[in-house]
């Protein structure tokens, strides 16, 4: 079994920034991918970045240039670094991690960009 626990949401006015956490505990395989998914009431659940193992990397589109995605491999961490926020950010964020096919989720951590 495996265990996601996300911390670092909160409230940021336009323009700041944050940075979210997620740590993975349990049977973790050396081979796998880590993701940051968002969502909100209106949206269904998508992708804002992924980062292998092996150092594949991916945004969307919609955060490109402004947020950033790393790891810490050996701690089963991963962190999404998000800069230049904008109310549409404003979500939902899950932290996903993907091994031997199946996926595991975190329990969503709540970004909120108001002035």
């Amino acid at each position: 079994q495996v265990q996601l626990v996300e911390s670092g949401g909160g409230l940021v006015q336009p323009g700041g920034s944050l940075r979210l956490s997620c740590a993975a505990s349990g049977s973790i395989a050396s081979v796998n991918t880590m993701a940051w998914y968002r969502q909100t009431p209106e949206k269904e659940r998508g992708l804002v970045a992924v980062r292998s193992t092996g150092g594949f990397t991916d945004y969307a589109d919609s955060v490109k240039g402004r947020f950033t995605i790393s790891r810490d491999i050996p701690r089963n961490t991963v962190y999404l670094q998000m800069n230049s926020l904008k109310p549409e950010d404003t979500a939902a964020y899950y932290c996903n991690l993907k091994q031997s096919g199946t996926n595991y989720w975190g329990q969503g951590t709540q970004v909120t960009v108001s002035s």
